[in-house]
Order: structure tokens, then sequence, then C-alpha cells
């Protein structure tokens, strides 16, 4: 019953991601990924901290470097992700940074199965991108950063929810985070550049991707595995690809449509397997 409360929270969690993301975008041509990023990261921190209430002072070696390395992992992610939905679009990008969870969830298991799934993702990954002379090779690689940096941050939220109580961990960490995006913010307003209708926007990916899920998903992380974080993470892509087309006219191709189904299924089929008996569990601690 407590894996199936996490999962569900998890979901609603990828929902608001992608809601949040489609109602960034349409900040990018005004202030760009990084001017949408540091205005989410304001928002976020801005919500967390009086919530959350963290006392830094008191924290501990071994509760600040986690907590640190997440707010890192939370300014990159977030301007790799942006850069690449700007440059290949919301479902391309979440599909290849959906690759991190399925990272750790092969992290978990040590079965022949393995190089299947590798192999499916990698066909998917293929069909998905089509790669040629046209391809956008920066937003791929940006993309593909964001799934590094996703497997991160599975591994570093769980480490630092068990290690600091309540929301102070994401609290702390996104103010960590906002610190790094105020020189990018400080020359966008001495450029003129924040407009009313461009900051409402990048408030509303704050809430929905920032607020909402680092909150939920540091509640999620405390009652399942990270390896079953992965399985919620399957419904990403196609979330995305709905918001895109619902929220941002986007339009996926056939091929488009395979590879996010393949990308999908391997990641669903590597945390199922990992949840076999006898399968080893990913270690909390890095």
């Amino acid at each position: 019953m407590k894996s199936l409360g996490g999962f569900a929270t998890m979901t609603a969690s990828a929902a608001s991601s992608q809601l949040g993301a489609a109602v960034g975008a349409h900040a990018f041509a005004t202030i760009g990924p990084a001017g949408v990023v540091a205005v989410r990261q304001f928002v976020a921190a801005a919500v967390l901290l009086p919530v959350a209430r963290p006392d830094p002072r008191r924290f501990t070696w071994a509760q600040w470097w986690p907590t640190i390395a997440l707010g890192l992992v939370f300014a990159t992610m977030n301007l790799s992700l942006y850069t690449a939905v700007d440059r290949i679009g919301l479902g391309l990008a979440v599909t290849l940074e959906v690759l991190g969870p399925l990272a750790v969830a092969l992290a978990g298991s040590r079965t022949r199965l393995d190089i299947v799934f590798v192999l499916i993702a990698a066909a998917g990954v293929y069909v998905l991108v089509l790669p040629g002379p046209s391809s956008d090779y920066l937003g791929i690689g940006a993309g593909l950063l964001a799934a590094a940096c996703w497997a991160a941050y599975i591994l570093l939220n769980r480490l630092v929810g068990q290690r600091l109580p309540g929301l102070q961990a994401p609290a702390a960490a996104t103010s960590v985070s906002a610190l790094l995006y105020v020189p990018v913010a400080i020359f966008l307003i001495a450029q003129g550049q924040f407009t009313g209708a461009a900051v409402l926007y990048a408030v509303g990916a704050g809430v929905f991707c920032s607020v909402v899920p680092y909150a939920a998903d540091v509640i999620a992380l405390r009652k399942v595995p990270a390896r079953f974080f992965g399985l919620a993470c399957s419904v990403h892509p196609v979330l995305a690809a709905l918001a895109g087309l619902v929220l941002l006219g986007e339009r996926l191709e056939l091929h488009h449509w395979a590879g996010i189904l393949l990308v999908v299924t391997a990641n669903a089929l590597a945390v199922t397997c990992s949840e076999w008996p006898g399968s080893p569990t990913v270690q909390s601690e890095m």
C-alpha cells in the first residue's frame, strides 16, 4: 500500500512537471531557457524556504554535501532540459531525459535481460532522432545531459530525504541553485527582457515544475525504492508529448511515437524485472 501511494504521488509529479515545462516554453522567445530556469528556481526557493525553514547552521557535512550536490544537479538538469525542449521539442527532449531513470533501474539489476533493455532503449533513441545531417545534435546532447542529471537527482534526492526531515533538503538545494542563477536574472533585467507575460509563464513553470515535483518526489522516495521511481518516470515522455501537442502545437511524426514507445517499454520492463525476488537494490548512498 505504501509503494502504491508513492507511485501515485510520483505520477502526479510527472503530470505537473510536463504541464510546467509546456507553460515555461512560452517564455523561451523572450528570456530564453536560462531565464525561465532562473525564475523557476527563485519561485521554488520562495515557496519552499518558508515552509521547510531549514537551518543551514545546524547541517552536518553529511547533510551539506548531498544538498549542495543536489542544488548543482537542479541547476544543470533544468537548463539542459529546457535547452533541449527549445531545440528539439518537449516530447523528444523528455524521452531522452527519461534514459536517466532507466539507467538507475538497470543499475539495480544484474540479470541477462539487462542487455535486452539497453538494446531496446538504444533502438528507441535511434528511431526517435533518426540521426542525419539535419539532426540537432546540440539539442540531443542537452537531452542526454538532462538524463544524466535526472539519474543523479533520483539517488541524491533519496539520500537527502533520509538525512534531513521534511522538505528541508529540496528547500536548501533549490536555494543553492537559485543563487547560481542570480547573475542570469541581473543580466536579463539590465537588458529589459523581463516582461510581464514572460515572467508569468516562468513563474508557472516554477510552481508546476519545481515546487510540486520536488516536494512530491522527496516524500515518495522515502516510501519506495529508488529504482521504482523509474516506473513512474516511464509516463513522462507520453505526458510530455501530449502537453507539447495541446499547449505548444508540437505534432510528432510516426517514428517519434515509435521511439517514445520503445524507450518507455525498455524503462518499464527494466524496473519491473528489477523488482523480481533476488534482484539487488539500488544503494541509497553514493
